[in-house]
């Protein structure tokens, strides 16, 4: 299996970059909750050990990580509303979540490695996209390990205000017992109505 590295982050910095942030988002697939990205500029002497794509490790794994990318790196985490996501769209959505991560980051990066195929439009610092970046930049798979975590507890949260759908385990996704519990209880302000499962369901005739 071959992990991340830093190459991608080097070749910007050789090409004049000094501060080159990965960013990365979670939640495009929920029919529940935000999106949630996240920006990190990692500090090249000190990377944690073990970075990877999020969804390779462990949620133990990503919680050590993430509070470990946290102490070490420059990081900000952002979200996109249910109610952006369905005035807009997931991707549209997304990016926005994007936007704000590498607004929000205390210095301001001159480099940015964006996991996927698509430049969020609007932004004007250099960047580049990398598909399955997660699996090959070191800051894009921080900003998958720390959006995740950050996402994940959302949902648990969330969790606790509307049990039944099983928030807390299936994070939004519309896992069988989820589409179920839809059916059972309803939609939940925070269920996205643009999304077929539940659109089905508020509109069925």
């Amino acid at each position: 299996m071959t992990l991340p590295d830093y190459a991608l982050e080097e070749d910007a910095i050789s090409q004049g970059a000094t501060c080159v942030a990965g960013v990365d988002e979670v939640g495009r697939g929920p029919i529940a909750g935000p999106v949630t990205a996240a920006a990190v500029v990692l500090d090249p002497k000190n990377i944690p050990d073990g970075l990877n794509d999020s969804k390779k490790l462990s949620a133990k794994r990503r919680a050590l990580l993430s509070a470990e990318i946290w102490e070490t790196a420059s990081v900000c985490v952002a979200h996109a509303t249910v109610e952006e996501i369905d005035h807009h769209n997931i991707l549209r959505a997304s990016h926005i979540a994007m936007c704000r991560a590498i607004a929000g980051l205390n210095t301001a990066p001159d480099h940015l490695l964006i996991d996927g195929n698509m430049i969020p439009r609007g932004l004007e610092t250099s960047s580049e996209a990398v598909v399955k970046g997660d699996a090959r930049s070191l800051s894009i798979a921080a900003a998958s390990i720390v959006a995740k975590v950050v996402r994940d507890q959302i949902m648990m949260d969330l969790a606790q205000q509307f049990p039944g759908y099983g928030w807390e385990t299936n994070a939004g996704y519309p896992s069988k017992s989820h589409k179920a519990a839809l059916l059972d209880l309803g939609v939940t302000p925070h269920h996205r109505r643009s999304f077929k499962p539940v659109h089905n369901i508020l509109y069925q005739g």
